[in-house]
């Protein structure tokens, strides 16, 4: 299993975002994320699922 542990560059570097809209989206809840000592972290393996998520949410719209 996936345990790589992401920090928000990281994860805006991957999702091709500003690190600005990363902030945002884990502030909403829209991304999953936790925080240790102040500073948001993402678990990748929870980020590919969520981009999945997001897939097949944007094909059911359609």
């Amino acid at each position: 299993m996936d345990n790589e542990i992401l920090t928000i560059r990281e994860v805006a570097e991957y999702l091709k975002l500003a690190e600005k809209t990363v902030y945002r989206l884990v502030a909403e809840g829209k991304i999953p994320g936790f925080k240790v000592g102040g500073a948001w972290r993402f678990r990748k393996a929870e980020i590919d699922r969520w981009i999945a998520k997001q897939e097949s949410q944007n094909y059911a719209d359609n």
